[in-house]
């Protein structure tokens, strides 16, 4: 039977290989359902540590080993980052239990390279975590293990106080937000049945939310979630299908819907009267939207296949439209943490591509509807920049408070270092007259 070090090794070796998402890997983990409890959340805590830490770490191996961090055994470097971050940053465990199993690992997957493993090591054990001089271009992003490009980008964008407090708070533990399904049940009878289940919660930032700091297992798992009694949405997602002010019987259009979080708020807050159209471009996407609406009972979610850049004029009218478009995720970089190793060039597309889905979603709108435009991404180019190029090109629209108890302004830029929340962007638009 696996252990939690040797199910991370594995699942970050697969990682390293295909370059895939450590929170999909993790949802659907067999190896990690294989575990207990207590084995299973380290196993999933050495996962999204080691990914998160990445720079931090191979920056610290770099002044001990030999060859290059690029050159090493992909084996070998994952057993030294696993144990590394074991070493650095997590306090619990014993320096020689992170150094023996780290050598146990070796041993089992590159045993030539077990006598080097436990030498590097021992030395960064001794040294602790070394950053460079403070006056150096290095310094931040190995203190943050965020690339420098980023940084730079956020400290001209939001300033220095605010790209720092985003770093830091990519780092920092976070539970996980959930809505109450309002339809089925109420917060303090949800609270009290995941308390029953031996969860550890309180109540979220946002109305009909809590935050649930530790679990005995995974999410799905639990009693209350298999009844429909909820379903999971951080607090800035929760605030962005509010921004749609949605009422009973209303027609609401979700253009990238999956896996339909913001749908299902929508149609508890219209207690299921009306009708949501969610779509995604893929058919296995799509059914996660309807499975998830089944499994909470809000028949009013119809979940459908479809490309939000293109109109479809079959669909007729909305009273509500939302566009919450693809992005570049730098928002939510403690659930992603790889986004911000992604090459930004490949990031420079994205706005023509928004861009085009807010003008369809627009197209969709009845005379007196809300539009509404919203993304997980940090980023001046894919958030105001798009919103101000869409009133341009219409200037029948105009920017309206999506949240006015929040601020008066036409844009909100949620923090998550100051709104407790992933970072987030949403703008509303109703058409001039139309109020």
């Amino acid at each position: 039977m696996a252990t939690a070090r040797e199910a991370a090794f594995r699942l970050l070796f697969k990682m390293e290989k295909q370059g895939a998402y450590s929170n999909l890997l993790l949802e659907n983990s067999a190896l990690l359902n294989a575990l207990d409890g207590k084995e299973r959340a380290l196993a999933t805590a050495l996962v999204y540590g080691v990914t998160e830490r990445l720079l931090s770490l191979d920056y610290e191996l770099s002044l001990y080993l030999k060859t290059p961090v690029a050159k090493t055994n992909p084996a070998a470097l994952c057993i030294l980052r696993l144990g590394l971050y074991q070493i650095l940053f997590m306090q619990k465990i014993p320096v020689s239990a992170a150094v023996n199993e780290s050598v146990k690992l070796a041993k089992r997957h590159c045993s030539f390279a077990a006598p080097m493993i436990n030498a590097v090591l021992r030395k960064t054990a001794t040294a602790g975590f070394v950053l460079p001089p403070e006056y150096s271009e290095q310094y931040l992003s190995v203190k943050y293990a965020c690339p420098s490009w980023l940084i730079e980008q956020w400290t001209r964008e939001y300033g220095e106080e605010n790209a720092k407090g985003i770093l830091a708070s990519s780092l920092e533990p976070h539970g996980v937000c959930v809505r109450v399904n309002t339809m089925k049940t109420d917060l303090e009878s949800l609270k009290s049945a995941l308390e029953r289940e031996g969860v550890i919660c309180e109540n979220g930032t946002v109305p009909d939310s809590l935050l649930l700091s530790s679990l005995p297992c995974a999410v799905d798992r639990l009693e209350a979630f298999q009844k429909g009694w909820f379903h999971v949405q951080d607090a800035a997602s929760q605030l962005c299908a509010a921004a749609l002010n949605t009422k009973n019987g209303m027609r609401v259009f979700d253009l990238c819907s999956a896996p339909g979080g913001k749908a299902f708020t929508c149609a508890e807050l219209m207690q299921n009267e009306g009708e949501i159209l969610a779509f995604d471009l893929y058919r296995a996407r799509v059914g996660l939207i309807q499975s998830g609406a089944e499994r909470l009972g809000l028949s009013i979610v119809r979940a459908m296949e479809g490309d939000a850049s293109s109109f479809n004029p079959t669909l007729g009218k909305a009273d509500r439209v939302l566009c919450d478009v693809p992005c570049s995720g730098l928002g939510i970089l403690r659930q992603k943490p790889e986004v911000k190793y992604k090459d930004p060039e490949s990031l420079r597309k994205l706005p023509a591509l928004q861009l085009s889905i807010l003008e369809n979603g627009a197209r969709y709108l009845n005379d007196m509807g809300r539009l509404v435009y919203s993304t997980c991404a940090l980023s001046c180019t894919e958030n105001e920049d798009v919103c101000e190029r869409f009133l341009a090109l219409h200037p029948d629209f105009c920017a309206v408070s999506p949240l006015p108890q929040m601020q008066i302004e036409p844009f909100v830029t949620l923090f998550p270092h100051i709104h407790h929340c992933d970072g987030f962007f949403i703008a509303a638009f109703e058409k001039r007259g139309a109020r």
